[in-house]
């Protein structure tokens, strides 16, 4: 029988849960990085034990943890085992070298500026790992996508890092401007079906695609409006909280902006608003069904200011038809007296038979449907706020 791994990063450490096939009982293991506020944990298609984890600290930086056993143990690629401690214990971080490339050979120009809140120009600064997507063929091959905005790439199982500059470098770099989060790409999604295709999403910047590799780049912005920036219309400056994709129509993407749920047909060229009878278009996190492309769930919250459900029921909504008719999917959710958040990486879908969907929230709960979203339960409470959730179906 197939067997399930849940990978939660939360504000105070990692944790790993597991299943068989039957998604009933689990066992939690954890939490791994006590402490550590753990941005984003993501196993390698390529090879179940593999997985990839983004540790931060506001005191001791950014470190990159790997596990080559399913998350047993785990070490920093690059670091000599001797040298992993600081005098005061804590680890030294050398797979933090995140360092922005400036070369005009690469980037096209120096790039030293982006575009700060009260709109002068503010040095990037490197900040955190907020997303790891691992290669889809090659284990050892894994992209970062970092605050400030920038993209990232080790081919060597994260002992080192390059970034892609063509990205910064296309043109509208330096009108990027921060969002209420910071200046962060988030999402990153691979083409499986074309291995030069890529699709990234930067909170406040938008949404961009490269058809050749990550060496140049185009914002695919159009049909995006943005009340809040002075061109509602602007090629870059929309603040996507997330984008999704189903892997067999790489072409179709869905978006869950700051307000508003976003369709494209075009491989983003183009979008279209698909927020239909949500009660409100507000949220973070949007997903695809693993076996219906058509269908997609996204959480909403009241509002940009109040990031909690509305009327206090944590309500996830499904759509089987791509957008425009959704219903509200609640049994087994709190329906009262329920204020917490899902952030845009906490949500995830298993490829098992009846789809399992999974999302974590704030409040520390990692909630699973077995049944594609009809019926929820709680799999762990009272977790540290959970920053991200994504799943790996093994054998």
């Amino acid at each position: 029988m197939s067997k399930v791994r849940v990978l939660v990063g939360t504000r105070k450490g990692a944790f790993v849960l597991t299943s068989d096939g039957k998604r009933e009982k689990w066992a939690v293991s954890g939490p791994h990085f006590a402490g550590w506020e753990m941005y984003h944990l993501k196993g390698s298609p390529a090879d179940p034990n593999r997985i990839y984890a983004s540790q931060t600290s506001g005191w001791f930086g950014q470190i990159i943890q790997r596990s080559d056993d399913g998350g047993k143990t785990w070490i920093q690629p690059g670091t000599p085992p001797g040298e992993q401690k600081t005098p005061q214990g804590q680890p030294k971080g050398e797979s933090n070298k995140f360092v922005y490339n400036t070369s005009p050979e690469k980037a096209g120009k120096p790039l030293t500026t982006h575009q700060w809140y009260d709109g002068t120009q503010h040095p990037w600064e490197f900040k955190r790992v907020w997303h790891l997507e691992p290669s889809l063929s090659d284990p050892d091959t894994v992209y970062a996508g970092v605050e400030d905005a920038a993209l990232f790439r080790s081919t060597n199982g994260g002992k080192s890092w390059e970034e892609l500059p063509g990205l910064r470098g296309h043109g509208t770099g330096p009108k990027w401007q921060p969002g209420a989060g910071g200046l962060c790409l988030h999402s990153i999604v691979l083409d499986a079906q074309d291995p030069q295709r890529m699709f990234i999403a930067i909170s406040a910047a938008g949404a961009f695609r490269t058809d050749d590799g990550g060496k140049t780049w185009k914002p695919i912005n159009r049909g995006l409006k943005s009340q809040y920036i002075p061109d509602p219309n602007a090629e870059v400056g929309h603040c996507v909280h997330h984008i999704a994709a189903h892997q067999s129509r790489p072409n179709v993407l869905f978006m869950q902006k700051h307000w508003d749920v976003m369709r494209s047909d075009d491989g983003g060229d183009s979008w279209h608003e698909v927020s239909g009878n949500l009660p409100t278009d507000f949220g973070f996190v949007i997903d695809v069904h693993a076996h219906e492309p058509e269908t997609i769930y996204v959480v909403p919250i009241k509002s940009d200011g109040e990031h909690f459900p509305l009327d206090g029921k944590l309500r996830v909504y499904r759509s089987r038809t791509g957008g425009n008719e959704w219903e509200a999917l609640s049994n087994g959710l709190p329906q009262s007296d329920c204020y917490v958040n899902v952030l845009r990486d906490a949500m995830a879908v298993d490829s098992l038979e009846g789809c399992g969907v999974y999302f974590g929230t704030t409040g520390g709960q990692v909630y699973a449907s077995h049944d594609a979203g009809n019926n929820w339960a709680p799999i762990v409470r009272d977790l540290p706020a959970v920053y991200s959730v994504e799943v790996q179906t093994l054998p």
